[in-house]
């Protein structure tokens, strides 16, 4: 059975289902055996930040992934892993709104507007909001293809944001061997695509 084949089995998107939880129950489990840490609370948010930036580079990855590999059955998977992104992406909110500020929605604004690093990582996450909203076939038959299509390239100002946030967390610290880890991989998912705008113009557009 060849790759497209295993696929398009209808087992494919239920396996990658659960694992895509599989980060989710390791943390829940940490937490409930307190192997987090001296600091769980930060363990959780920035875990949960770092799976979020690990979803986007996945989603952004199918794309060029076909074209390189002929695995076109990707595609059926790129929506699953796009909403894993947002999940993930809500639930490092959550954790930060919950376990840094209590819930404190005045204290949580105040700290969105002092400290730049939260400002573009809250801004990554909003923008990622009305592409988990639009990701479903309903909607672009609403929106019609082209317009969808504009609309879900804000993900490469996502990814941006998400990657200028990453970057100002561990700035503070002064650690950027991750950094560089994931700027690489952004660079050359968004390169590939700035690459094939620019070879096809000005022919036709091609897909995002």
């Amino acid at each position: 059975m060849n790759a497209n084949a295993l696929l398009l089995h209808r087992t494919a998107k239920p396996l990658l289902f659960a694992a895509a939880l599989l980060p989710l129950a390791a943390l829940l489990y940490g937490a409930i055996a307190n192997t987090l840490g001296a600091n769980p609370a930060e363990a959780l948010i920035r875990s949960t930040g770092d799976w979020t930036l690990r979803f986007l580079c996945l989603t952004l990855a199918v794309t060029p992934l076909r074209q390189w590999t002929g695995w076109h059955a990707l595609a059926r998977l790129r929506r699953l892993l796009g909403l894993f992104t947002v999940f993930y992406g809500v639930l490092h909110f959550l954790c930060f709104a919950w376990l840094d500020m209590g819930f404190a929605l005045d204290a949580i604004v105040r700290d969105i507007a002092k400290r730049p690093f939260i400002l573009v990582g809250t801004a990554a996450w909003l923008l990622m909001l009305p592409l988990a909203a639009t990701s479903f076939n309903r909607a672009i038959k609403a929106l019609g293809a082209k317009r969808w299509q504009q609309l879900h390239r804000l993900v490469y100002a996502t990814a941006g944001l998400a990657m200028l946030h990453f970057f100002w967390m561990r700035a503070a610290k002064n650690d950027f061997a991750e950094v560089a880890v994931y700027a690489g991989v952004l660079s050359v998912l968004l390169g590939w695509r700035l690459w094939r705008r620019l070879a096809a113009w000005p022919h036709r557009p091609t897909r995002a």
